[in-house]
């Protein structure tokens, strides 16, 4: 498919919309709907996101998808901007330009911008869905969830055009969407319209959230589906068998187990998967009350006044003072964003860059060290994916008003454990045994100052979870 446009002025990205869609973005008091970070500096206003997302360039239409689910659908909640904001997207659907292909951050594999718009729409009628206890329990947000629901009859009408469409991507997402928006009461009389179509296409699909969706819906609509959940215990079985095969040397049918594997098709699942059991979708909650409170964390007091020796330590007044935003952003920094806005955010260019090679004449940015500031930007695609502050002389990112950059580790884990409670899984540790925290997209890293160590972390985006295979080897070779 051709991905080639003109290119817009990229001070004027309102001008790209179709008419309805401006029309419903004009009619709208954006300044009264706050997303998650609104009004911090360098994070986009709703407006921009929305103007963005039919960019020629595909680096601003990139971005403005992931900022549709960083701002707007942050930890599986809605916010006042949220539901303006889906009715301005299904405004778009219909766009020539929504058949521009590309990868994009939340799902494997190439798909149209159209397919990807569906998919978030998909996940906001998701969240939609949450029962009132759900809201009241941390999952959502009490934050007019009526306003995220009353949107779905309008959003079904503009999505259910898709449901029958030639691309099988769209069709899928288009069906996710629909399946998922009819579980607004006022819809619930169209389910056994749809249902064949989530039976034959969604239940059978390679995205394993889609097959969920599926057989979710399906038992809500009062279908059987004990042969749908058959199919997927022997799928996962499989898998299982087969995977164990081929990661062992010495198994007789290890070639054939890797083999089978190569055939399977691709998952494309995002890594926050729609139609979560909602059990999964439980925000991380405080530990139990009997359970005594570890200290917070404190910082080193760092190293003494004119003191400039290898392992000076900045004392408090010496580092900035950020925030911390999960899966959006740490301080003036929000990810998705290059290298030179980086620089420009920051008021300094990098002091050293590294870049691999991809091919003969192209290089990708790695990472960038802005020593002013004491950080480290690592990049995907030529995109903010992980900040490291550094433990001496980085900026005190702050949690919950407590510190986490330059303190003792034992004394930073211990708090985080106990303050979000991780689910199963959601706590992690890599090979050298940082702990990760998915729930929070935060590592704690350790960096040596002298003989003491104090925390380095890391402030990750999800595809960055798994450290030992997303950081480069410079990161970890770090003194």
């Amino acid at each position: 498919m051709n991905d080639e446009a003109p290119q817009d002025a990229p001070d004027a990205p309102f001008d790209l919309l179709p008419p309805a869609a401006r029309m419903q973005l004009d009619g709208t008091a954006w300044e009264e709907l706050p997303h998650v970070c609104m009004g911090r500096h360098g994070v986009p206003d709703t407006p921009d996101v929305l103007g963005d997302l039919l960019a020629a360039d595909p680096g601003r239409r990139a971005r403005a998808v992931g900022d549709l689910y960083r701002l707007l659908l942050h930890q599986e909640r809605v916010f006042p901007a949220t539901a303006p904001a889906a009715l301005v997207v299904a405004r778009l659907l219909d766009d020539p330009r929504t058949l521009v292909e590309d990868r994009w951050e939340r799902r494997a594999g190439r798909r149209s911008l159209r397919a990807e718009l569906l998919n978030w729409l998909a996940s906001f009628a998701d969240i939609a869905r949450l029962d009132v206890e759900d809201v009241e329990d941390g999952v959502g947000t009490a934050r007019d969830p009526a306003a995220a629901r009353a949107a779905r009859p309008v959003l079904h009408d503009r999505v259910a055009d898709f449901c029958d469409d030639d691309d099988p991507l769209v069709r899928e997402a288009a069906l996710a969407a629909t399946a998922l928006l009819l579980a607004d009461p006022a819809l619930a009389s169209s389910a056994p319209r749809y249902a064949p179509a989530v039976r034959q296409v969604l239940a059978v699909s390679a995205d394993s959230s889609y097959r969920w969706i599926a057989r979710e819906r399906l038992a809500a609509w009062g279908e059987d589906v004990t042969g749908l959940v058959t199919a997927e215990e022997e799928r996962r079985a499989a898998l299982d068998q087969a995977r164990e095969l081929a990661d062992d040397p010495f198994a007789e049918g290890q070639g054939q187990a890797i083999r089978w594997l190569e055939e399977q098709p691709e998952d494309t699942a995002a890594p926050e998967r729609l139609g979560r059991r909602r059990k999964d979708l439980t925000a991380p909650s405080p530990a139990a009350p009997h359970e005594p409170a570890p200290e917070p964390p404190v910082a080193a007091p760092g190293s003494g006044a004119g003191y400039r020796g290898p392992w000076r330590i900045a004392r408090e007044e010496e580092r900035a003072e950020w925030t911390f935003t999960p899966y959006v952003g740490v301080g003036p920094l929000h990810f998705g964003m290059t290298s030179e806005q980086i620089t420009r955010v920051l008021g300094e260019g990098p002091t050293l860059s590294s870049y691999s090679h991809r091919g003969e004449d192209h290089q990708q940015l790695d990472y960038a060290d802005f020593t002013e500031s004491g950080i480290r930007a690592l990049f995907h695609e030529g995109r903010l994916g992980c900040v490291a502050a550094d433990a001496l002389t980085g900026p005190q990112v702050r949690l919950d008003a407590a510190p986490l950059t330059g303190c003792a580790p034992s004394r930073v884990e211990d708090w985080l454990v106990h303050r979000t409670a991780p689910r199963p899984g959601s706590l992690t540790y890599s090979p050298a045994a940082d702990p990760v925290f998915a729930d929070l997209g935060l590592a704690i890293r350790s960096q040596r100052a002298g003989d003491a160590v104090l925390t380095r972390p890391l402030f990750l985006l999800h595809d960055w979870l798994d450290l030992w295979h997303a950081l480069p080897a410079d990161e970890w070779n770090h003194p």
